[in-house]
């Protein structure tokens, strides 16, 4: 069994991470946070010991660490003796977060794919351009590394898996749905890092149809369906990181990534990118500063994780999934609805954040006990995504599918 956390980052998503690994201590042992601003790390460690999260005694504590350090980063995995590193910091520090892994032995998990500062939107499949890279290394060392442990990448991927495997005889098209039907009272805020919510917008929209890519622009096609919980939703088609592996893994055909915007949002978002506050590249001020206007954009809005003590409503993410199945058209949509008031009050985050933090804990869990210590680099997908909901079920994200059935939980 593999036993000790190393929490890379320490935003609203670390927060989850830290509360729900104490929950489960008992499983994965003693747990370290770390980011390059240690306050930002003691103050989750408080949190989690105000709210009495550690199932069994164990260590709890903060650390200093530049995670593009790949030096500084093995000395603390070496230092802590953690076997399992969590990396939910900056998508810009996957790559070294990843090689100090390898270097050291730990295995690793992180909840999105690998970004270069100076590029947005890449060519795809995205996951080919870095983190693929390593598959080798990882496998010649025996090292496991989960990529996209969160929700979408992440429990999506499963839900596609188990479709493909136990629901269909060939599936058609898979498209992913994320709707947050929830309100945090802000003039205008991101749910996460708004620089990297805005890179994935800004650039091209990649999908996968016809077995091979199309590239789109942001906000050219859009859909309404009425949802379980939330309704009636209007979201649109954007590139994102499970798309990248699901149309490399499972050999559907089509592959698309649905995300639902309010007019506000989109008026915002047209403002800023016409104006070109949205660009990555730096520009120099008339006092001759050098800055970069996305890095200026995400000072000035509100810190993702400052949005939780006033949210309301609910999320509702998931895969519509269509096929056959006995020579019939099928079709299913496997899915979760998370509550914001809900995940702070347990853990004093957003729901954005819980359900993108409880599935890499899961995921931890399932390699400590053996199951996903498969000792080679996978996407979720190509892990068995039974265990994987079955835990998700028990620890705060339960699963549904709906069919020609009716609505009702799933699970194994």
């Amino acid at each position: 069994m593999k036993k000790n956390v190393l929490i890379i980052g320490a935003g609203g998503v670390a927060q989850v991470v830290a509360h729900k690994c104490a929950q489960h201590n008992d499983v994965l042992g003693n747990i370290h946070i770390a980011s390059r601003t240690v306050a930002k790390c003691q103050q989750i460690v408080d949190s989690v010991r105000e709210k009495g999260s550690l199932k069994v005694a164990g260590e709890l504590q903060a650390h200093a660490l530049d995670a593009l350090d790949i030096e500084a980063t093995k000395a603390l995995i070496d230092k802590t003796q953690s076997q399992l590193v969590i990396n939910v910091g900056s998508a810009f520090i996957n790559m070294s977060v990843l090689q100090a892994c390898i270097e050291s032995g730990a295995a690793y998990l992180d909840t999105a794919i690998h970004e270069d500062p100076t590029k947005i939107c890449e060519n795809p499949p995205w996951y080919a351009n870095y983190e693929w890279k390593r598959k080798a290394i990882c496998e010649e060392k025996g090292i496991t590394a989960i990529l996209g442990a969160g929700f979408d990448p992440g429990v999506v991927n499963a839900y596609a898996a188990v479709a493909v495997n136990e629901y269909f005889d060939t599936v058609d098209s898979i498209d992913i749905i994320d709707i947050n039907a929830g309100s945090h009272g802000r003039y205008f805020a991101t749910n996460f890092d708004p620089e990297i919510n805005f890179r994935e917008f800004t650039g091209r929209v990649w999908s996968w149809q016809n077995s091979e890519w199309v590239q789109n622009q942001m906000f050219e096609h859009k859909r309404t369906d009425d949802l379980p919980v939330v309704g009636m939703q209007t979201s649109y088609m954007t590139g994102h990181d499970e798309v990248h592996s699901l149309s490399q893994n499972l050999g559907v055909p089509n592959v698309r990534f649905w995300m639902g915007f309010g007019e506000h949002y989109i008026n915002v978002f047209t403002v800023l990118k016409n104006l070109g506050l949205l660009s990555e590249q730096p520009v120099k001020t008339a006092e001759g500063l050098e800055v970069v206007p996305l890095k200026v954009v995400k000072a000035v809005l509100p810190d993702p994780s400052s949005l939780a003590p006033d949210y309301t409503g609910k999320t509702c993410i998931g895969d519509q999934v269509k096929g056959k199945k006995d020579g019939k058209d099928k079709e299913v949509f496997i899915y979760n609805v998370a509550d914001h008031a809900d995940a702070y009050a347990e853990v004093g985050s957003q729901g954005i954040s819980y359900t993108a933090g409880v599935p890499p804990v899961a995921a931890a869990m399932l390699i400590a006990t053996g199951e996903w210590d498969v000792k080679k680099m996978a996407n979720i997908e190509e892990l068995d995504p039974k265990p994987f909901i079955n835990l998700l079920n028990e620890m705060g994200l339960p699963t549904r599918i709906k069919d020609e059935q009716g609505d009702r939980p799933l699970s194994f």
